[in-house]
């Protein structure tokens, strides 16, 4: 019997709003800076791929914060910025990455409604999220954290893992009091989220939200209002 749903963050309950490049257009713009823009795929790619790379059991979280900080310098100056390098660079944290730009973050229309009928029909919740900072202060902020037994992200000095591996899980497990036969997992990812979560005798849910994932797992929704359903209760 399933009595627990643990969900992912990013691209689950909440997304960050404006993307990267008009963030960076705004920015250059105001420094009358030129872009090579024929550079921008390669320098997403890898900014995107060294800042959120920090290992969980090997950075604390100011060694991860000056990560992030290196990689988006690196972007910058990958695209040609020279003239006020470090300033733009904190700028474009400051509006775009989530460890600096809390405010950005916005939830799916078909969250909070979800948390409130899974709530109200018994189902204990919690968020196993690869995050680089504790996620308590964000949601409260956009008002869900109540919502949940247990708020687990990976960077916290009290789990130190990340999806996959099991310990991330089989930790929110214990915070929540539920066994892994009597819990599903609900994510965006398939390496993360599905294989992470059955690795551990947890169902997985995965959601799709933008149909690129179709025909990758089973039990796949394209928005959590179809969770109900999954779980054999009334719609939503």
């Amino acid at each position: 019997m399933i009595k627990a749903v643990f969900f992912d963050f990013y691209q689950t309950l909440g997304v960050w709003g404006e993307s990267l490049r008009p963030r960076v257009q705004k920015i250059t713009d105001r420094y009358a800076c030129k872009i090579d823009w024929e550079r921008y795929d390669t320098a997403r790619g890898n900014l995107y791929a060294d800042a959120s790379g920090s290992d969980p059991m090997t950075h604390d979280l100011l060694e991860t914060m000056q990560q992030i900080i290196d990689s988006y310098r690196a972007f910058l100056a990958a695209l040609g910025v020279r003239d006020y390098l470090d300033q733009m660079t904190w700028e474009l944290l400051q509006s775009e990455h989530s460890l600096f730009a809390a405010n950005a973050a916005t939830l799916y229309d078909d969250t909070v409604p979800t948390l409130a009928y899974l709530r109200d029909a018994g189902f204990k919740l919690a968020i196993v999220s690869n995050w680089d900072t504790p996620l308590d202060p964000l949601t409260e902020r956009l008002g869900i954290a109540d919502y949940f037994h247990t708020i687990t992200s990976s960077h916290d000095a009290r789990v130190r893992s990340a999806k996959p591996d099991p310990h991330i899980f089989e930790w929110t497990l214990r915070q929540v009091g539920v066994s892994a036969e009597e819990v599903v997992h609900v994510g965006d990812t398939y390496e993360a989220d599905i294989v992470g979560a059955r690795g551990v005798g947890i169902r997985p849910i995965l959601i799709d939200r933008d149909g690129t994932q179709t025909g990758r797992w089973e039990e796949t929704i394209r928005n959590l209002s179809e969770l109900p359903a999954l779980l054999n209760l009334d719609i939503c």
